[in-house]
This record gives C-alpha cells, structure tokens and sequence, in this order.
C-alpha cells in the first residue's frame, strides 16, 4: 500500500482482463477474440487515414459514425453515444446513468467488471443470483432499485435472454434505466435496440470487438432515448472529448457498412460454436446453451482447473474462473474449425 494514494484507490479492487501471452503459437481460446480478419474495407479506411491530417484532432463528436451506426440500426444520430471501446462506454453509463441511492441490481455471475465499476465510483450494488441453470428470472427484478444492468447474451456463460424477458423487466422498473450490454448479440440472440423506441429508460451498448473482429480498435457504442446519451455526452466531455482517433473512426464506419463481411463472419462462428458444442457433449461435456462465441462447459468427471492446466501443457489456453458456483467450468472462445479440432484432440487425450 502507497501512503500517497486516496482512499478510493486503496479500497479498489481491479479488473483483471484475460491472459494476453507473448508466445505466438498458442491456440488461444481464453479472450473471445474473433478469429477472422476484420472487413478488408475496415482496413482500407484506416491505411487511407494514415497521411498528414493525423497532425489534426478527430472529429470529437464522431458525427461520421454515430450517422452509419444510426442508418444501421434506424434510430436518429442523437441516439447514438460512442467511445473508446465498450468498456469505456460503461463506465460513463454506471457514472452518469446507474449512481443512485438506491442499489443497482446485476446477475451474480455476469461480466466481472460491474463491481469493479461500483467500488470506482462508490455505487451501492446487489447481485441477483441466476437459476440453477444459470439463467436470468425476470421476476428477480422487481425490487426497489437505482438500475439495472446484465449482459445479453451472458457472460460467461453466454445464455440469451429473449425480447419479452427483456419487456417484462423494464415494465417492472419504468423509473429506472435498464443496460442491456450486448457484446456478444450477433451471435444468435436478438437486439433489444428497437426496444429503445418504447422505452427511454433503455439503454443498450454493443461493441465492434467481436462480431465485426476489431477489438484492437477499441470502438464501443451506445443506442437510447436521447436524454440518456446526453448524460453519456456530458460524463464524455468531461473526461476526454476526443475518445476516438481518425483510424478508430474511419474503421469503425466502415466495418459497419460492410454488412456482408460482417454476416458471414458471424455465420462461420456460429457453425462452428455448434460443431464443437456436439463434439463437446461427445466427449462427456455438460454444454450450457450459447448464443455467443464461446461455449460454457463442465465435465462431471474431471476437475475444471486440472483441465486447463493440462491444456496449456499443450499450447492451448482457455478460460478458467475461479469463482462461486462456476469453479469448475471453462469458458471456450469459438476459434476457427481447425483450432476446434486441434483442442478436442487434446481433450481426448486428457480424458483418457
């Protein structure tokens, strides 16, 4: 402990992101990363971009962006809040949005940077526990509370909740604001984003890292009634007014507006999900249901961080939480067929 730090910082307990190893052989299935190329038009705009106008500031308002996002998805630009990756866009709605005196309500088992946002900005918080089968009730969500926010699909365990799940929730809690965090939507579930036109308590956040394979990017985005991206907007330009540079802008419009680059990557991950979901279950897995790009498994025999320490033995690297209730499950990104072949190779060798 330093003597200089604040006391906020003292009783801070942070994030800590999936191992990014420095060996370049790896099968690396622990962060799920898209395994494809991001859209060869992505990576037009940003080469075009580097020339001597990087010498000016970008655009801090990133009207270009906001406007494809909002043809995108046919809301107005003024519904549209951006920023420098999803997880910024977060922490700007849990500051400007979610800090109430009553407690804000997420799932037990969800995206462990929610508590590491409450302890930041000294937001009171209750977490509601999934079911046994490690899904959302939406009748959990019925308490007093300062907002709501979980993920959809889950994370880690990557269930989907379905529209009218989502309904029933924010017509149960019509005076507070409800984040539906979509990283992984793409994948098989269904937007909540034209909810947004029913409900201005809705906000829902998505991100160009997975499905559109541009997470070195660092773009993130928000989709709500507008007096919500206003908050956002003043919690922004009071932080950094220029979160995105001119490669992250140019790429981002673009990859957005490559829509057949974006389908088809999302339809190769998903065959492939489902592919080693039977191979998964085939070799004694308990495969939860995913509508991401990873898969939650456990195998009633074996003891999950034996498994991935037998794993890395064999250059393969997944994600193992060392946490209540999920112990003794991995969490497997969606790589590419042959990476999926290569890791039920070594399961099948390590069950023997």
């Amino acid at each position: 402990m330093n003597r200089y730090w604040s006391s906020v910082v003292h009783r801070l307990t942070p994030y800590v992101p999936g191992e990014q190893p420095k060996q370049t052989d790896l099968v690396k299935l622990n962060t799920n990363e898209n395994p494809y190329a991001p859209s060869p038009r992505a990576l037009a705009a940003m080469a075009q971009e580097a020339k001597e106008s990087l010498r000016l500031y970008p655009d801090p308002n990133a009207d270009r962006l906001k406007q494809a996002l909002a043809t995108c998805y046919r809301v107005r630009p003024d519904q549209v809040f951006v920023g420098n990756g999803s997880d910024e866009v977060l922490a700007h709605t849990f500051l400007g949005l979610l800090r109430h005196e009553q407690p804000l309500l997420f799932p037990d088992i969800s995206y462990s940077f929610y508590p590491v946002y409450c302890g930041l900005y000294e937001i009171d918080y209750r977490q509601v526990a999934l079911s046994e089968r490690f899904e959302i009730d939406p009748r959990d969500y019925t308490r007093p509370n300062g907002g709501i926010i979980f993920p959809n699909p889950n994370a880690p365990t990557g269930r989907v909740l379905p529209l009218a799940a989502i309904r029933t929730i924010l017509d149960a809690n019509p005076d507070s604001v409800v984040v539906v965090d979509e990283a992984y939507i793409d994948f098989g579930g269904e937007s909540a984003i034209p909810l947004v036109a029913d409900y201005p308590n809705l906000l829902v956040i998505q991100t160009l890292s997975k499905s559109r394979s541009l997470a070195g990017l660092r773009v993130g985005y928000a989709i709500g009634d507008s007096g919500l991206i206003e908050a956002l907007e003043r919690v922004k330009n009071s932080f950094n007014s220029y979160p995105l540079d001119r490669f992250a802008i140019a790429g981002a419009v673009a990859a957005i507006e490559d829509r057949d680059h974006f389908e088809q990557t999302c339809q190769r991950i998903i065959r492939t999900r489902e592919q080693l979901a039977r191979r998964l279950s085939e070799l004694g897995f308990e495969v939860l249901p995913s509508a991401a790009n990873f898969l939650f498994v456990h195998h009633p025999g074996r003891d999950a961080a034996e498994i991935s320490g037998l794993l890395r033995e064999q250059s393969i690297i997944v994600r193992h939480f060392r946490q209540p209730r999920i112990e003794q499950f991995l969490r497997i990104t969606i790589g590419t067929d042959e990476q999926s072949e290569r890791l039920c190779q070594a399961l099948e060798q390590i069950l023997k």
